[in-house]
């Protein structure tokens, strides 16, 4: 069972600061047979009221509601009309601020299964049901923190020179690109898009999840 869910206060604060602690936590959905889908966040983007590219810049509407919302809360909103997008509502309320969730890592999966906001919530099944749903293990769905094989890893690989988590720019918007708020973990093969100049790590060289990294001791 994964049981350490982050609290409702590491959401209480803005999304740049939230946005890169997020990278190495997992996402966990209860299914309906009891059992645990998870994987690892490796990409994360944040969003905020005062920069154009967020939801809430120009107005508070029935749509984009949930972002302006208590922190905490997943936000589910449809990109192109076709896809979903998820993301975990943070800083405070009534001020837009969030967390895109860019892209995760499944143990035993094709690396690139959720490589991409819309593959992600595929894959977890999310949609506009889930909007506004708290970030709650008792509802079903929530944010676990970092495993510790992943974390002594993390740490490890900063030791030794090498970056952790690499920080650019935002993807797949037309305003407030030059905003360094995309996050990811560098490591990974599952990220969506890398940032210039950035190769994917040959598998070898790659970190990927293993079903051990997923639970806790009871």
């Amino acid at each position: 069972m994964i049981r350490s869910a982050l609290p409702r206060s590491f959401f209480a604060r803005p999304a740049e600061q939230v946005a890169p602690e997020l990278v190495g936590c997992r996402l966990v959905r209860r299914q309906a047979d009891g059992s645990l889908l998870w994987g690892v966040i490796v990409e994360t983007e944040a969003y905020c009221q005062s920069e154009p590219a967020c939801h809430g810049h120009r107005r508070r509407s029935p749509s984009n509601e949930t972002l302006f919302g208590e922190p905490g809360r997943f936000y589910v909103y449809v990109s192109y009309g076709i896809q979903y997008c998820v993301n975990v509502v943070t800083g405070r309320t009534d001020w837009a601020n969030g967390v895109l969730l860019r892209a995760a890592a499944l143990p035993a999966e094709p690396e690139r299964v959720a490589a991409g906001p819309a593959l992600l919530a595929r894959r977890f099944g999310l949609d506009r049901g889930h909007d506004a749903q708290p970030v709650d293990p008792d509802r079903g769905l929530w944010l676990a923190s970092r495993p510790a094989p992943l974390q002594d890893r993390m740490q490890q690989w900063q030791q030794e020179g090498r970056e952790a988590v690499r920080q650019t720019t935002r993807i797949g918007i037309s305003q407030g690109q030059e905003l360094p708020w995309r996050w990811y973990l560098q490591p990974s093969r599952s990220v969506s898009r890398r940032a210039r100049g950035d190769r994917t790590p040959p598998a070898s060289a790659a970190w990927a999840p293993s079903a051990s990294c997923g639970g806790e001791p009871a």
